[in-house]
């Protein structure tokens, strides 16, 4: 069987300016970075999206995630394709991946099969340099409050109470907390401080919810830094950062444009990780496909009760989208595992351990409802997969009025979505959604956060130290009461404990720190053990990754 790299490279991609005409977008506003992706001039973005109506979108989310996979990114790329191939004008809005899963376990975030986007390789490993701009906003201000430090202190910062971290994009676990500035005066002021991976930055999340250029920069300059020594914020404004951060950024904002094997224009821009982050393409990109397409199929990332509840919640509370219908990705093997059943045996047939199973994604379709949206099961199919378990799957879905449809696109591409796309096409022609964020405004951070726990999580209950419920008033005090929360968390279940799969509920939710993200909107509440900077695992791809005998890249998944 062909690998994910050896089907991307045997497909013939277009000219990027022959996908950009099938988008309706100018080649004159075409940044090429090669012949097949390029970037789109912030001029045409801008006027499109004030001038053309919207079109509709849908949401793909996913079950909580397990080792046997379930194919998210792979889901929304075929039906993208398969929605075209209906005649329905359709753009792919995608993440770009990060290097710290590519080079870890996850791998890339491209697709796999014949629904992919490319070129696979370009895309994975540094794509237009996105990531590499961001990250390096981000450093430039942690340069800037050190040398602010150094050099008199103006503003009269606490060097205890800087909160701005540095940032890379990879896994480096020994980076997570440090100390600064020794060896003497001359080598700056001592100060504890630490890395978050790129994607889990405040500067990628403002990046994702900047609608344009002034807002971009605008949001960069509220970022706090930390508090001086009579208890004032700090912003990266006060330190006068927010200037050259925008600069850094200007052409990394124009949206990227690529395609799938099979030609359908994708937008990939943007990429949080919504188990530390708020897991998001670019809000500039999804309004974009929308001015120029009548369907924008994008995603959220790992399960709904992750990147789904962050994209409702968040993305389309400060953007002001609305979703028309939501598809959420299963598959029986992963059902089986929440049902109980090691990776080592899910070729076996196990009806009851998929009956068991389908609490998972049952809890998740319930939750999708509870936002008014319409959902639509995308149940991949792997040759192992029995009728009697595949009917085991549909009709716990029958109970919950919800269709779930079988898919192969992995092995056949659009051909193999078509009935997804035709199920997800009614959907939207019955115009049910109702969609409504999950909290107002209003609500208090602490009940913000118990509702998300309650209702999304169905926890008992959250956990918030003293300490932690003294800085949720604190951020109420200085403002900050109305804005979203963003849970950090493990993906693996709805609890903070990554081994409790399937559907628990009545667990408490520990609360171990809060750190508002002003520029972004938000405040992130970290939970259990979960890890803004990831670790590699004991055996990490980058072992098998390396160049062949002709210089191509090898070992890419």
């Amino acid at each position: 069987m062909a690998s994910d790299l050896e089907i991307a490279r045997a497909a013939t991609l277009k000219p990027i300016g022959e996908i950009a005409t099938r988008a309706g977008i100018p080649d004159a506003v075409l940044v090429p970075f090669g012949r097949t992706k390029a970037k789109i001039e912030h001029a045409f973005v801008v006027e499109a999206i004030a001038t053309r109506p919207a079109g509709r979108l849908v949401l793909v989310t996913g079950i909580s995630p397990t080792a046997a996979g379930e194919g998210k990114t792979t889901t929304t790329i075929g039906l993208g394709d398969a929605l075209n191939a209906l005649g329905t004008r359709t753009m792919i809005c995608l993440r770009e991946p990060s290097l710290g899963p590519c080079f870890g376990v996850k791998g890339g975030a491209t697709g796999g099969g014949h629904a992919q986007v490319a070129p696979m390789e370009d895309i994975n490993l540094h794509f237009t340099g996105d990531f590499h701009a961001i990250t390096s906003a981000n450093n430039l201000l942690s340069a800037m409050v050190d040398n602010h430090l150094y050099w008199g202190n103006e503003l009269a910062l606490d060097p205890r109470r800087v909160t701005w971290r540095r940032a890379m994009d990879m896994n480096d676990r020994n980076l997570r907390n440090l100390v600064l500035g020794l060896g003497g005066p001359a080598q700056g002021v001592p100060r504890e401080d630490g890395f978050d991976i790129t994607v889990a930055s405040e500067v990628m999340a403002v990046f994702c919810l900047a609608a344009d250029l002034a807002d971009l920069q605008a949001r960069l300059g509220r970022m706090i830094v930390g508090a001086t020594r009579d208890g004032r914020s700090a912003t990266a404004r006060d330190v006068k950062a927010d200037g050259a951060m925008a600069a850094l950024l200007r052409d990394a904002l124009q949206p990227n444009l690529v395609q799938t094997l099979e030609g359908s224009p994708a937008l990939v821009h943007g990429g949080p990780f919504a188990n530390i982050a708020h897991g998001c393409n670019s809000v500039i990109a999804t309004r974009l496909g929308l001015a120029l397409a009548d369907v924008v199929v994008t995603e959220a990332g790992f399960g709904a009760d992750l990147g789904a509840e962050k994209f409702l919640d968040i993305k389309c509370r400060s953007a002001g989208l609305a979703p028309s219908a939501s598809v959420i990705v299963a598959t029986v093997r992963a059902l089986k595992m929440h049902g109980g059943v090691a990776k080592a045996e899910l070729g076996r047939e196990d009806v009851a351990a998929v009956e068991r199973g389908t609490v998972n994604l049952a809890r998740h379709v319930e939750n999708m409802h509870k936002f008014g949206l319409p959902v639509v099961v995308a149940l991949n199919r792997f040759t192992t997969d029995t009728d009697a378990e595949i009917a085991a799957v549909q009709a716990a879905m029958a109970r919950l009025d919800t269709e779930a449809v079988l898919c192969t696109h992995w092995a056949d591409g659009a051909d193999g979505a078509l009935d997804l796309a035709r199920a997800v096409q009614r959907r939207l022609d019955q115009g049910a959604a109702r969609f409504v964020p999950l909290y107002p405004d209003a609500m208090p951070l602490a009940e913000k956060l118990r509702t998300v726990a309650r209702e999304i999580y169905r926890a008992a209950d959250v956990s918030i130290p003293a300490p932690v419920a003294a800085r949720l008033t604190r951020f109420e005090e200085q403002g900050f009461g109305h804005v979203p929360v963003c849970v950090a968390k493990t993906q693996y279940s709805f609890s903070a404990d990554p081994t409790r799969l399937g559907a628990p509920e009545g667990h408490v939710l520990p609360v171990r720190e809060v750190r508002l993200s002003a520029g972004a909107g938000f405040v992130v509440a970290v939970c259990g053990e979960i890890m803004t900077m990831p670790g590699l695992p004991r055996r990490p791809a980058a072992e098998a990754i390396g160049l062949d005998a002709e210089g191509r890249i090898e070992g890419l998944f």
